[in-house]
């Protein structure tokens, strides 16, 4: 660890003069796997990403509502119609100007199919340039999350693009690489400065940003540290100012520290388990000929197996707010009802099995992160045991974030964990992703377990287009309700999230678990 710690004390000294006073030096478990902004829809990433790279609007990080940030105003022309005003006098890091050209481009790079970014284009027909400072963006019917899924549609340059042959986001379930996958080239109050991958990312103050900010700082320094304890040795040492994923069980200890404090906040985000209900037979599975978990009692074994309120306690050490819903509460479609889980009964899921003709259970792949959510190597580990008491022997195998997420969209998990966060706060966001049948402008995007029903397709399809707003939200509780009837996923709980950083710094706490880049003070 000591020797970790050297590296890491080393790799932030790196390039940083004692002159330079107000850098601010943080780190998390995981890096970020490209720059090309529409390739990996991955909530740290898209964090980061905001820094350098800025969407028409943004969600306020006191008030959580949409604000104008590239566009200055919009107007709902027709239910159809959306035009968008474009704010003038922003220039990217190149020195070109921002213009329509630039937002039409990067809606309809969004929607390429190499883009990861299918659920923020949901709904979205066409987009046309009006003037120079004026598009107009049509939708297949009125959208009224339109504006909650343009927050993460970031800009980039058309020119740019077409120069340095970017035009199509990076694909990332293959190796091929574009300029915009390790080069940056935003409207943002940051720039990329360096990019070495899991080593070290530094972006520096864009003294030509066309807003102004509270923030002081002028250079931000982020070192990926895989390791717990150094990552909290690093916050200790004061080589670090702000730790995004601290470790639960250091959390008193900083708690109790003059110069450290924690902040806590519950995020958008539910942590679960997808299963491959597609193959006819598991890959490595000692069941031959038949897939198990195309049975929903098999399925709902593998849920009444899991005692989530240990893992809560235990493994998250109460950061995890155990639920049985696919979203959070923060979300528009939950409710109590669709909160409520499956009681953990082993004897009643040990006759389940019994019914779908497994009495001795059986061999299953099992795959999970292991510098993504907290603890996730944990929960799958003890997930993995209580599993065994039913004689579902889970072979468990964990990834860097990196690899893990092209992995599993390449379908090559049987069972494995997702945590899915919701920027929309709307669960057609979750649903269309995560239990429509796969398909195209986003359906299906992260239904990696390829879960199916024709009842389900015809809820989500029916949300997309419902203008009447009580209605909506019934038909996404009746859909949120229908997957834990399914059992289209096993949830565990949402997250609570705590941050960890020095007394002389000052953030704003997100749902969304991403720093407001303009609002961090060091003092």
């Amino acid at each position: 660890m000591k020797l970790q710690l050297v590296a890491l004390s080393a790799a932030l000294a790196l390039g940083v003069s004692p002159l330079q006073a107000k850098t601010f030096k943080w780190s998390s478990a995981s890096d970020i796997a490209t720059w090309d902004i529409h390739s990996q829809n991955n909530a740290l990433q898209n964090g980061i990403h905001a820094a350098v790279y800025e969407s028409l609007v943004y969600y306020n990080s006191k008030t959580f509502k949409v604000e104008p940030i590239l566009a200055t105003e919009w107007k709902q022309v027709t239910p159809t119609q959306l035009r968008v005003t474009l704010r003038t006098g922003v220039k990217f890091h190149d020195g070109a100007d921002f213009t329509a050209d630039d937002a039409v481009f990067s809606i309809q790079r969004a929607m390429a199919p190499s883009s990861n970014f299918t659920p923020y284009i949901q709904g979205i027909e066409r987009v046309v340039k009006v003037d120079n400072k004026t598009i107009d963006i049509f939708t297949k019917a009125f959208n009224p999350v339109l504006l909650n899924q343009m927050t993460e549609l970031r800009m980039m340059s058309k020119a740019w693009a077409e120069k340095n042959n970017s035009v199509a986001p990076k694909d990332i379930k293959t190796k091929d690489e574009n300029f915009a996958h390790r080069n940056a080239n935003g409207t943002g109050p940051f720039m990329l400065k360096e990019w070495q991958s899991d080593q070290r990312l530094v972006l520096t103050k864009n003294t030509q940003w066309w807003g102004k900010a509270p923030t002081n700082v002028t250079e931000i320094v982020y070192t990926p540290v895989g390791a717990e304890a150094t990552r909290m040795a690093a916050l200790l040492s004061g080589e670090v100012d702000f730790v995004l994923d601290p470790s639960p069980q250091d959390l008193p200890r900083i708690r109790a520290n003059n110069n450290l404090k924690v902040i806590d906040g519950i995020e958008n985000r539910t942590i679960f388990f997808g299963m491959d209900q597609h193959r006819d037979e598991l890959v490595g599975s000692n069941v031959k000929g038949k897939n198990p978990l195309k049975d929903l009692r098999v399925r709902k074994a593998l849920y009444q197996a899991i005692d989530a309120n240990t893992i809560s306690r235990v493994t998250m050490r109460g950061l995890g707010q155990t639920t049985g819903a696919l979203v959070a509460p923060q979300v528009a479609g939950w409710t109590e009802g669709v909160h409520k889980r499956y009681p953990y009964d082993l004897l009643a899921a040990q006759k389940l099995l019994e019914q779908a003709g497994y009495p001795n259970g059986f061999d299953v792949d099992f795959a999970c992160p292991n510098n993504r959510y907290i603890n996730d190597e944990q929960i799958c580990q003890a997930v993995t045991a209580m599993w065994a008491r039913i004689g579902v022997k889970a072979r468990l195998r964990t990834l860097p974030l990196v690899n893990y997420f092209p992995m599993i969209q390449r379908y090559e998990a049987s069972i494995y964990m997702l945590g899915w966060g919701v920027p929309t706060f709307d669960a057609l966001y979750s649903l269309q992703s995560l239990v429509r049948t796969p398909g195209t402008g986003g359906d299906g995007n992260y239904n990696v377990g390829r879960y199916s029903n024709p009842k389900m397709d015809a809820l989500v399809d029916q949300i997309k287009v419902e203008l009447d707003p009580k209605k909506r939200t019934s038909l996404m509780t009746q859909a949120l309700q229908l997957q834990n009837d399914d059992v289209a996923h096993i949830p565990l709980h949402n997250q609570v999230i705590p941050w960890a950083m020095k007394k002389n710094v000052e953030v704003v706490h997100r749902p969304d678990n991403r720093l407001d880049w303009r609002l961090i003070k060091v003092n």
